[in-house]
């Protein structure tokens, strides 16, 4: 080494005694080849003095531009004096002390580790080496090792391994010698090259030796030694040799007298030190085999639940835990095949991709779980998925998903069709060449109707579904698909038209009226009967709408109150009674909640009568359902179940749902995201474990399973009863696992293997006050926003029949973990060893006997979305141009509905004809995914707004011409998919060469925007609705290249970056006005895994610059006014309202009056830059996540440790209330600075 020259920094005084000592010993290495050991050890004696009891002597030393340790470090390589160098290992010792991290890396800097280990080799060939010695220099490189990141390779390339191990192997007794060994051992072993090779000469037997049953002498050593060990089984090689020297049953007995006897938990580091080694020996196949033999399982847990009341003792419960997780067996999901149960074939089989891997897989293959599945010898707690514009992935990895391509980047507009072919949908744009000549403008409005459908036989519709089981194919027969209606089906005037189809004939109806007989009931209040709730689930949910069934199913059925008893008196209620009418003319005021008993379905009849003479009476079931029409004027009774019977499904589903029959009032009350309790998580798995440990207390019931070929409905009185039956449900198997827990498996979606998140079913037969659990045990997403406060919506039939017909959020104890059903790889994308999760969440019960549904999110069926487009169409101003067309039939021969809204001309004159037709597009869709019903909630808040006779709404007519599809996918929102449609595909996938037989209405609705393309006619406009699961708030996603390339190491010249902000534009305004939206979660990164979606596709290839994905939160919001609060369907119409009312904004702005003083676009660079996104994975690009990553070692505490409120004048002034008395001017300055 070459010699140091000792130098002084300005802050440190040249006449420093330490710095004069230094300056001495420098001269005495530097002037004699041999040091003279007398002064040098007289000199370091003297160093040493002045840092033990000065601690500014370590500051001089160490200071910037000193050489102090250069000096140190030279004496101490060039002295033979043991003296001397015990001196200089002294000196080191206490500079590398606690507090001394910034001076070992000095020290590893000036080549230190180098030298101790060339030393240490030079004194094992002292025989004896000197104790003292190896004791300072094992001291000094236990400290050292953690700093210097090739510490293992250099000790290893010194043959300093074997020297610390022998060390240790003749020293056991010496316990002042083996400490400092051992922990430079743990150092060691942080290599596996170094693990595997000390493993070799017998370490881990070693470390059994020291370790063993409790004994308070020595407690640091065995710390020492457990954490050495634990270091040492990392490596699966030595992992494999202890279990074969049965090391596994020795550590549990270790650890069991340690917890007996440490009862004052004062050792609680020891304790976790052998969970530490149980641990790592159980991250392979062997391992957790001993762990189960051993009954590790159920010593852990005993254990676990001792230490239960101690919070200090969590981190050993947590430990615990997850080791327990991580050992439970792998259960098969119990399902004969994890494809759908119903089955469709389809007309084009993909050539590649999932679907063509579930049509090629032979029969008789079992695609539930590999024999290999258990193979993994690694503890991965982390999956990536995909949910919608958000990928969680590890953010670690390498960057790879931005598009970097300027060209790929820069749209194009390619049609990739010819106009010809195009011109085939001129006639979906009637408003383009419409002249109204044969309009009187000064005459009432009249309406036409449309074009008559005939059904096709549909079968009968029951109302509602808690009874006995219909027998229905779950095959369906192949259906001739069609891609357009014929003409003469689909050509309608503008749409000054009422209903988009006239009422099928009645289907045996007559014999089930629809009424509100207040008076009535209000004077038969009667008090609750078991004979009441005995009805309710035999004969009052189940009336058959047809003529001859309802006979059968009220035969015996008397009429009676909800609140009430039998009727005494034989009070009948029929057709006739006084205040019966029609429930979709009613106008009366919704009645106040709990008003009045209302009654459910019955009829009293003469038991001396025989059959005959009751069917020849003509008597009449009576359904009485809350008066809802002056609450929601969309929402008709009657005529939803006319929809439900033109509504075609694969299982061809002959039931109703109560919540989508009588209709959903938004709760008056505030829904406050859910405050998790500490510890729930780990209670909920411990149960899980009582499974494995408590077998016999197991009752595995199955009472509920859709792949048998009549579903058990077990009426014991034991068991709550299941059904999922009906439009959009999703259930697909129930199994009593306890008295008060059930475990439900959900359906795949029809054609898939996979998309388990979306639950919708009925559950009946409870007792009032009784908590249920249940669980949905293979979902597949690895979070969700029920870790972070969201809840499980529920219906409630008998609320409903009192007056509150709601869904409302329910559940307690609410978590989302890994569990142990194992995963197909088939189903995991070839991925092997991965796990299901489930979601569980407790209820208890408000009625005994009661109706409830529940589901993932707001139920907006199908059914729905035409019921709600008949009464809108029927129900609009003649100021409004309406129209409404079926762009195409889906799969299952559904109708995929396409809307045209705008503002009537004034007159018929040339110029007030222009104006309508130059109006530029707005194109809207949503509702891809069906699993993602918020989505329709939106929509259905933009349709009502958009029909509305506000001004403001007249003037955003005047304003565009509104293109919009409500429902791209009805296919698999009637089949109760989560994410796909008939194909099995993603729909959101397919834009960018969507199949016209696969993709029907992905391909037309393409087809339309190529169209407006090809005519000049870009829309200016394009947005699609969707749902977020994971995310809170309403956010946007966009397209910007700059944004793109900012994201990336890419250089652009800047002429390449050039663009137009506007595309910012709109979500800024959004996030003045909506309280929900949020500025800060939206993103304008273009991914490659997302060029085939909506957004990007019709952004590049139709080249609308505002083409957007607006994301809308299944939770609630963290910002703004509703921070803190579930959202629910009053929240969602807002937010769709509110889009459009920023569409008017848009348009303000962007007028060419406007566009003279762009001085409002002036902030938006400043802003961009200023909420440049950070990237937190390969394909997400958006602010800081909602919530902090999911990990399966960490207990959820009830905070979630979100962001801080970003906007605290959101939820203090709602600007909404401003819009009337701000003028264009000032709206600009207030929403866009």
């Amino acid at each position: 080494m070459n010699k140091a020259k000792i130098t002084t920094d300005k802050g440190v005084p040249s006449n420093s005694r330490v710095l004069t000592l230094l300056s001495q010993l420098e001269k005495i290495n530097a002037e004699s080849a041999v040091l003279d050991a007398d002064n040098a050890r007289h000199i370091t004696s003297k160093i040493l003095h002045l840092i033990q009891t000065q601690e500014k002597t370590k500051k001089e030393m160490t200071a910037k531009g000193s050489t102090g340790m250069e000096v140190i470090l030279s004496t101490l390589e060039s002295t033979r004096d043991l003296q001397t160098t015990l001196n200089t290992l002294y000196i080191l010792n206490e500079l590398v002390s606690v507090g001394g991290g910034r001076r070992i890396c000095i020290l590893v800097s000036k080549g230190g580790t180098q030298i101790l280990l060339q030393l240490l080799m030079s004194a094992i060939k002292e025989s004896p080496p000197c104790e003292e010695l190896m004791v300072q220099l094992h001291c000094i490189l236990a400290k050292v090792g953690p700093k210097d990141k090739k510490f293992g390779i250099k000790a290893r390339l010194n043959g300093a391994l074997n020297i610390t191990l022998n060390l240790v192997k003749q020293n056991l007794q010496n316990y002042k010698l083996i400490l400092p060994c051992l922990q430079v051992l743990r150092v060691y072993s942080s290599n596996s090259v170094n693990a595997v090779s000390l493993g070799k000469n017998g370490v881990v037997e070693l470390m059994f030796k020291i370790i063993g049953p409790f004994n308070k002498k020595n407690t640091s050593l065995l710390k020492v030694t457990l954490d050495t060990l634990a270091a040492l089984l990392k490596s699966k090689t030595n992992a494999r040799r202890a279990v074969d020297r049965g090391c596994v049953p020795t550590l549990l007995a270790i650890y069991q007298d340690w917890h007996r006897a440490d009862t004052r938990h004062r050792h609680m580091l020891i304790r976790k030190g052998i969970l530490g080694c149980i641990k790592n020996i159980t991250n392979i196949k062997l391992g957790r085999k001993a762990f189960i033999d051993s009954d590790g399982m159920r010593t852990l847990y005993n254990i676990s639940q001792d230490c239960l009341p101690v919070r200090a003792l969590d981190p050993l419960i947590n430990t615990s835990t997850l080791i327990m997780r991580k050992c439970f067996p792998k259960n098969r999901l119990p399902v004969p095949t994890i494809k759908s149960v119903f089955h469709f074939q389809l007309p084009v089989v993909p050539a590649n991709g999932p679907v063509a891997q579930i049509y090629s897989l032979p029969p008789g293959v079992d695609d539930v779980v590999d024999e290999s599945d258990d193979n993994d010898d690694t503890d991965a707690e982390t999956e990536n998925e995909t949910e919608n514009e958000d990928d969680e992935k590890d953010q670690k990895l390498k960057n790879d998903d931005i598009e970097t391509d300027i060209n790929n980047l820069r749209p194009k507009q390619d049609l990739s069709r010819p106009f010809e072919e195009l011109k085939i949908y001129e006639r979906f744009f009637p408003e383009l060449t419409e002249d109204f000549q044969g309009y009187d403008f000064g005459a009432e409005w009249s309406s036409k109707s449309m074009p008559v459908m005939k059904p096709k036989d549909p079968v009968p519709i029951v109302v509602p579904t808690a009874g006995e089981e219909q027998s229905a194919d779950l095959c369906s027969t192949k259906k001739e698909k069609k891609l357009l209606r014929n003409e003469e089906q689909t050509k309608q005037t503008a749409s000054r038209a009422g209903d988009f189809e006239n009422p099928p004939a009645p289907l045996g109806i007559n014999s089930l009226k629809i009424t509100k007989n207040d008076a009535d009931v209000q004077a038969n209040k009667l008090l609750p009967s078991q004979y009441l709730k005995h009805e309710l689930h035999r004969e009052m949910e189940r009336l058959n709408l047809e003529g001859e069934s309802v006979s059968k199913n009220l035969k015996n059925c008397n009429y009676a109150c909800v609140n009430g008893q039998k009727n005494k008196g034989g009070h009948q209620c029929s057709a006739s009674s006084k205040g019966c009418q029609q429930f979709s003319g009613s106008s009366e005021p919704l009645p106040e909640y709990g008003s009045s008993p209302l009654c459910c379905p019955g009829v009293e009849v003469d038991h001396d009568d025989d059959s005959s003479s009751s069917h020849s009476s003509g008597e009449q079931g009576v359904l009485e359902v809350p008066d809802t029409a002056a609450v929601l004027p969309l929402h008709d009774p009657e005529l939803y179940i006319e929809t439900v019977k033109h509504t075609k499904s694969v299982p061809e589903y002959t039931e109703v749902a109560y919540p989508d029959y009588f209709g959903h009032i938004a709760p008056t009350f505030k829904e406050h995201t859910l405050e998790r309790l500490y510890g729930v998580q780990r209670t909920k798995i411990f149960q899980d474990i009582e499974r494995l440990i408590h077998s016999n207390d197991i009752l595995d019931k199955v009472v509920y399973d859709l792949d048998l070929s009549s579903c058990p409905i077990i009426d014991d009185g034991e068991s709550l009863k299941f059904n999922s039956q009906f439009e959009s449900g999703n259930v697909r198997k129930a199994i009593q696992v306890r008295k008060f827990e059930y475990d439900l498996i959900l359906n795949s979606d029809i054609n898939s293997n996979h998309y388990h998140q979306w639950f919708y079913f009925e559950v009946s037969g409870m007792r009032s006050g009784v908590p249920y659990r249940f669980n949905i045990i293979n979902c597949e997403k690895s979070n969700s926003q029920f870790n972070y406060g969201m809840q499980a919506l529920m219906y409630s039939v008998q609320e409903a029949l009192s007056g509150r017909p709601r869904w409302i959020r329910t559940g307690t104890d609410i978590c989302y973990y890994k569990n142990h059903f194992s995963r197909s790889s088939i189903a995991a994308g070839g991925q092997k060893g991965k796990s299901y999760y489930t979601i569980t969440f407790t209820v208890t019960f408000q009625h005994k006997d009661d109706v409830c549904y529940f589901a993932y999110h707001y139920p907006y069926t199908y059914s729905t979305l035409k019921m709600h487009l008949q009464k809108l169409g029927s129900m609009h101003s003649p100021q409004i141009y309406y129209r409404q067309d079926v762009l195409c039939e889906t799969l299952g021969g559904n109708s995929c509905h396409v809307l045209t809204i705008t503002a009537m001309p004034e007159s018929k004159c040339y110029e007030q004809i222009c104006h309508f037709r130059n109006r530029p597009y707005i194109f809207l869709s949503a509702r891809v995914h069906p699993g993602e019903t918020n989505a329709s909630w939106v929509m259905k808040g933009t349709l009502e707004f958009l029909m509305s006779n506000s001004p403001m709404a007249q003037s955003l007519r005047e304003s565009y011409i509104f293109k919009i599809v409500p429902m791209l996918n009805p296919d698999g929102v009637i089949n109760g998919n989560h994410r796909c449609s008939l194909s099995g595909e993603d729909l959101n996938r397919q834009w960018q060469s969507p199949n016209p037989d696969l993709h029907p209405t992905i391909y037309h609705t393409k087809s339309l925007l190529q169209y407006l393309a090809a005519i000049q006619r870009t829309p200016l406009v394009y947005c699609d609705y969707h749902g977020h699961s994971r995310k809170k708030n309403v956010f946007m996603y966009g397209c910007s290249i700059k944004e793109t390339v900012w994201q990336t190491n890419v250089s652009a010249a800047s002429s390449e970056l050039q663009e137009d902000l506007g595309y910012r534009t709109l979500p800024k305004i959004l996030s003045q006005i909506a309280p929900a939206f949020c500025m800060s979660s939206c993103s304008f990164v273009v991914e490659k895994s997302k060029e085939s979606t909506a957004r990007v596709v019709v952004w590049r290839e139709i080249g609308v610059q505002k083409s957007y994905t607006m994301e809308s939160t299944l939770c609630g919001c963290d910002q703004g006014k509703y921070k803190g609060l579930q959202i629910g369907t009053k929240e969602l119409e807002e937010m769709g309202a509110k889009f459009c009312v920023g569409l008017l904004r848009l348009k303000r702005l962007t007028s060419p009056v406007e566009y003279k003083h762009p001085s409002h676009f002036l902030d938006l660079e400043n802003d961009l830059i200023e909420s440049s996104c950070k990237v937190t994975s390969p394909t997400t690009y958006v602010l800081d996540e909602d919530e902090p990553p999911f990990l399966e070692e960490v207990d959820y505490s009830a905070e979630s440790n979100e962001d801080a409120d970003v906007n605290e004048n959101a939820a203090d002034n709602d600007p909404s209330t401003q819009e009337d008395v701000l003028s264009d001017s000032e709206a600009t300055r207030v929403y866009l600075h």
